[in-house]
């Protein structure tokens, strides 16, 4: 028998089998997929949102919605939108990712979950960085308007500077009360301002008084027996009253602006305190809604998973 023969009658083994490459658990390009659609359609709906919210407000009164009703509504359609928006990222997530032929079926749902999951946060990051740009430059463009118009704030006067008497005496309602204390009363003897020099001294002098009002106003005592008296003698001889008469109405007029300017930061402090109470209700729906959200975005990326197995 030859070696022809010999290798004829034996059977040959198979040299070796082909190497599988194992499917990666991660389809990043289905996660990143399902967090760009997720990221416009929730766009979409903000976009809508708004339009909705401000069609139902009004400037006129008793025209428009509730406040508490608007606030409702805003919360039902943060939570929507989420649902929504969640639950199609999710969805595309799941249903684009790669098969997995070979793991079991607890394995595949915890693949599904953690897709629509990374789908979820990916878009939420990239929502949270485009929101806070557009916050910031609407922050910037503000800060600039308000450098250039001029405008100073000061806690308890209003938004009057209190370093600016120009500013002061011409703003309500220190420019106000202060005209008022020199305003002549009839009968009464007062000077008439005919030349340009003394209306500018007159100018002049409510600022000073302005500088005088503004700086006892912060500590919230009365006028120094000074300040009170030179006062009262400005008021006399602009107004015609008698030295009494003037020194009872600086301390009328420095009352009532006491009054006002309490009253004013009181207004103040109202309203900080509802705006922090309607951030802490805007912040805890926020977090309530983007925890739907993933669940919403989690859940539909299983729906999607078992579809795209079929």
């Amino acid at each position: 028998m030859n070696h022809t023969e010999l290798g004829a009658g034996v059977a040959t083994p198979l040299v070796a089998t082909q190497h599988v490459r194992p499917r990666e658990a991660v389809s990043w390009g289905a996660i990143l997929a399902g967090a760009v659609g997720m990221a416009a359609f929730s766009l979409i709906l903000l976009t809508l949102g708004t339009g909705l919210g401000l069609s139902s407000l009004s400037p006129w009164p008793g025209s428009g919605a509730h406040a508490k009703t608007f606030g409702a509504a805003v919360v039902i359609w943060i939570v929507v939108s989420q649902i929504m928006a969640s639950g199609l990222g999710g969805y595309l997530a799941g249903r684009l990712r790669r098969h997995w032929p070979d793991i079991s079926g607890d394995e595949t749902h915890f693949r599904d979950t953690a897709h629509g999951f990374l789908a979820w946060a990916l878009a939420t990051l990239l929502m949270a960085g485009l929101l806070a740009s557009a916050a910031s430059g609407v922050g910037r463009t503000a800060a600039v308007a308000a450098a250039e118009s001029g405008v100073h704030t000061a806690a308890g006067l209003g938004g009057v500077d209190r370093g600016n008497a120009q500013t002061a005496w011409q703003t309500w309602p220190m420019g106000y009360l202060i005209d008022g204390m020199l305003r002549p009363v009839d009968g009464a003897a007062a000077q008439v301002q005919t030349r340009p020099e003394q209306a500018l001294a007159s100018v002049a002098q409510k600022q000073e008084i302005a500088r005088i009002f503004l700086n006892s106003l912060p500590s919230g005592s009365a006028l120094s027996t000074e300040d009170a008296h030179y006062v009262s003698q400005a008021v006399a001889r602009q107004t015609g009253l008698s030295a009494a008469d003037a020194q009872a109405r600086v301390t009328t007029t420095y009352t009532r602006l006491q009054d006002k300017m309490n009253a004013l930061d009181t207004a103040a402090r109202a309203a900080a305190d509802e705006a922090r109470k309607a951030t802490i209700h805007a912040t805890l729906w926020l977090f309530v809604s983007l925890l739907i959200g993933a669940f919403a975005a989690s859940y539909m990326a299983t729906v999607g998973g078992r579809l795209r197995e079929f």
